[in-house]
C-alpha cells in the first residue's frame, strides 16, 4: 500500500480524528466576544508556567499554505498580525495581513444573521491595532494563534467556528473554491482535485509553517500544461485525510513518533482488532528504546506484558508467532521516516509489511549487536548508539544519512550501510573511544555485510560475541595484542599517565601495523620487566597472553603487515574490546593479578 493511501486508511480509524474541511492547529488564546462585538474577555488557553506553556490543539476550520506575498487570511481564527493587526516582529506586512482578515470576513459574513458570526463583525469594524495595550490585552498574545467565541458560549467551551451557522458557512465557502472533479490517484474515487495540499507539520528541523510530501512549483517538475495539485490528482478528502492523520502522528506528545537521528519517524498498525494494533504500536516503540506504556486504559500489567514480549524476543529463542499469535497474524504494519528539506519533506525510509515479519528483522538486528562485554545497559536505545557516529558526541551532529539508511536496513532486514562501519572507524581514530556501542555496530556490520557470522568454521571470517581464543584473524589477534601491551603499560605505570598507547597509537596500529607495533614490543619488554620486580606473577600471565597471540599468527611470516582494510580494522576494535574486557573481569572477580 502506498504511503499516502496507509495514512487515509489511518484517518478513517482515528475515532477523534478532526472532520473533512477543519485541522488540528495550535491556539493559544480565544477572545469572547458580546452580541454587540465588545470584548469580554481574553482567555488564556495555554498550559503549563512560564516560557514553556503550550498552545492547546483545536480542531478549526482547516489552514492551508501562504505563498506568494499576498496575505491570505483563515477563516474565523489566525494569528494576531492577521486578526489584531499586532506582532512581536518587525511587523512589515502586519497592516496588509490584517487588512487582508478584515476583507475575507466582511465578504463572508456579510449576509450572516448568526449572533455569534455578526458579533465578530461588528467586533472587526470597530478594532485598530492601536487598542492592544495593557491590562486588557498581553503581550504574550502576540503572534499566538487566536479563536473567537461569544461569552455565553465560552463558558461551556464552545468556540465560534462550533456554531451551526459557521459549520454551515464553511462548508458552503469551501465548495466555492473546489476545482472540477478527477479520479482520485489515491482512493480511486472522483472528486474535485487538491491544488494545494494541507501542510505537514512538526518535523524536527523544518519549517514551522510546514512542508509538503506532494507540491509542483518549477516547470520542470510538471506534464502536460497542468498546473500544481492536477500533475497528480490527489482528491481533497484524501489530501486532508493523509495530512490530518500524519500531523496528529507528528504532534510533540504522540505516541506514534521517535526521533532517529534528523529523520522524524512515525509508525502505526492497520488490524481489525484494534486492541492488537494498540500493542504492536507499544511495542515497537518499546524496540525503539521507549519506555512500554500502560496502554489506553492506563493498565499497569499491560507494560509488564510488552516488556516480557519484547525481552523474550530478544533473548531469540521464541518468535512473535510463538509469544504473540494475534500480533503476528493479522497486524499490518508502516513506519514512515520524514526528513526536512526546505519547504518540502523527503522520505527517507518506508516499512509496509505484516508486523511478525518486522518482528523477525528486529531479532536479527539484536542478534547483530549482541557483544560481550556489554554496555552497561543491556539494549541501548537506538539514538544512543547514533551519538557514536557524532562529532562531539552532540545529537544534532549525526551524519544527516546514516540515521534514515541503518534504520531502513534494521527495518527491512538487509545489509547495513557501510558509511555506518566508516563513519565508527573515524570516530574511534579521532576521539580515541572504543566502547560497547561502537564494538556493536561494528560487529553487526562484519557479521551482516560481510558474513561473519560465529560458527562457520572458518576462524579467520568470524566476528564473534566474546573473546575468542581460537580466532585466526589477523585484525583480530593484533587487537587482542594491542590490549596486552596497553594492560602492560598500566601495570608498570599506573593508570594515571598523561597519555596511554591507546592514546598515541590506536589510530596507526589499527590502520598500519607494521609501523607501530615493533616500538610497541619494545617498549613493552620494558613494561615487563618493570612489572615482574614487583609482581612477577602478573608478568607471567601478561607474557602468556602475548605468547599465546603471537603463537595463533605463527603459521604467517608476517605477524604485522603493512596495512589492514577496514573490515580487518573493525575486527581490531572487536578484539581490542574483548581481551581489555577480559581484563577487567578478571580483576573484578579477584582472581589474580591479570588487571590493576
Amino acid at each position: 500500500m502506498s504511503i499516502l493511501a496507509s495514512l487515509v486508511r489511518a484517518y478513517d480509524r482515528m475515532p477523534d480524528a478532526p472532520p473533512f474541511g477543519y485541522s488540528m492547529e495550535k491556539i493559544g488564546f480565544v477572545i469572547s466576544l458580546g452580541e454587540d462585538g465588545s470584548v469580554a474577555c481574553v482567555v488564556d488557553l495555554r498550559d503549563g508556567d512560564g516560557k514553556k506553556k503550550q498552545a492547546r490543539m483545536m480542531s478549526v476550520p482547516a489552514s492551508f499554505k501562504r505563498p506568494g506575498t499576498t496575505p491570505r487570511s483563515f477563516f474565523l481564527w489566525d494569528k494576531t498580525s492577521y486578526v489584531l493587526g499586532v506582532t512581536a516582529g518587525e511587523g512589515k506586512r502586519v497592516a496588509d495581513e490584517h487588512a487582508a482578515f478584515k476583507t475575507r470576513h466582511e465578504e463572508a459574513l456579510a449576509a450572516t444573521d448568526d449572533p455569534g458570526l455578526k458579533a465578530l463583525l461588528l467586533f472587526l469594524r470597530r478594532w485598530t491595532p492601536d487598542q492592544f495595550a495593557a491590562p486588557d490585552w498581553s503581550d504574550d498574545l502576540r503572534d499566538q494563534n487566536v479563536v473567537f467565541a461569544l461569552e455565553t458560549d465560552r463558558r461551556q467551551n464552545h468556540w465560534l467556528h462550533d456554531r451551526p451557522a459557521a459549520k454551515a458557512l464553511w462548508e458552503r465557502l469551501s465548495r466555492e473554491f473546489s476545482s472540477a472533479d478527477q479520479v482520485c490517484l489515491v482512493t480511486g474515487e472522483p472528486g474535485p482535485v487538491a491544488r494545494l495540499h494541507p501542510a505537514i507539520k512538526g518535523i524536527w528541523g523544518g519549517q514551522s509553517s510546514g512542508g509538503s510530501i506532494v507540491s509542483f512549483n518549477l516547470d520542470a517538475f510538471t506534464s502536460y500544461g497542468h498546473e500544481q495539485g492536477d500533475n497528480a490528482p490527489v482528491s481533497e478528502v484524501a489530501a486532508a485525510k493523509y495530512t490530518t492523520a500524519l500531523n496528529r502522528y507528528l504532534e510533540r506528545d504522540s505516541k506514534h513518533r521517535i526521533q532517529i537521528g534528523d529523520t522524524s519517524t512515525v509508525f502505526w498498525a492497520d488490524s481489525s482488532d484494534a486492541p492488537a494494533a494498540s500493542e504492536a504500536e507499544r511495542l515497537f516503540a518499546a524496540m525503539l528504546g521507549q519506555e512500554p506504556d500502560d496502554g489506553a486504559d492506563g493498565d499497569e500489567g499491560e507494560a509488564k506484558k510488552i516488556g516480557i514480549v519484547l525481552e523474550r524476543l530478544r533473548q531469540g529463542d521464541q518468535t512473535l508467532a510463538s509469544l504473540r499469535p494475534k500480533l503476528a497474524e493479522g497486524v499490518r504494519f508502516y513506519v514512515l521516516g520524514l526528513a526536512p528539506n526546505a519547504a518540502r519533506i523527503s522520505i527517507r525510509f518506508y516499512f509496509d509489511d505484516d508486523f511478525s515479519v518486522l518482528a523477525g528483522n528486529y531479532q536479527r538486528f539484536v542478534n547483530d549487536m549482541r557483544i560481550d562485554p556489554p554496555w552497561r545497559e543491556p539494549y541501548a536505545p537506538l539514538w544512543r548508539y547514533l551519538v557514536e557516529t557524532a562529532v562531539l558526541g552532540k545529537r544534532e551532529n549525526v551524519p544527516p544519512n546514516i540515521a534514515g539508511d541503518w534504520m531502513r536496513a534494521i527495518l527491512t532486514g538487509t545489509h547495513y550501510p557501510l558509511t555506518l562501519m566508516s563513519t565508527i572507524l573515524s570516530r574511534i581514530r579521532a576521539d580515541g573511544e572504543i566502547n560497547a556501542l561502537r564494538v556493536a555496530m561494528l560487529r553487526a556490520v562484519l557479521v551482516c555485510n560481510f558474513g561473519m557470522s560465529p560458527g562457520s568454521g572458518d576462524k579467520t571470517r568470524e566476528a564473534p560475541v566474546s573473546l575468542d581464543s581460537e580466532n585466526q584473524n589477523k585484525g583480530y589477534l593484533l587487537g587482542r595484542l594491542f590490549a596486552v601491551y596497553e594492560q602492560a603499560q598500566s601495570a608498570a605505570l599506573g593508570r594515571n599517565v598523561n597519555a596511554t598507547i591507546k592514546d598515541k597509537f590506536y589510530g596507526s596500529a589499527s590502520a598500519t601495523p607494521r609501523n607501530v607495533f615493533a616500538l610497541l614490543e619494545r617498549n613493552s619488554a620494558n613494561h615487563l620487566s618493570k612489572v615482574g620486580k614487583e609482581r612477577p606473577g602478573q608478568r607471567v600471565n601478561l607474557e602468556k597472553a602475548i605468547s599465546g597471540i603471537m603463537d595463533a599468527m605463527s603459521p604467517d611470516n608476517d605477524p604485522f603487515p603493512r596495512s589492514l582494510n577496514a573490515q580487518d580494522q573493525a575486527l581490531f576494535g572487536l578484539g581490542y574490546h574483548h581481551q581489555r574486557g577480559e581484563f577487567f573481569r578478571k580483576r573484578d572477580a579477584g582472581t589474580g593479578e591479570a588487571a590493576q
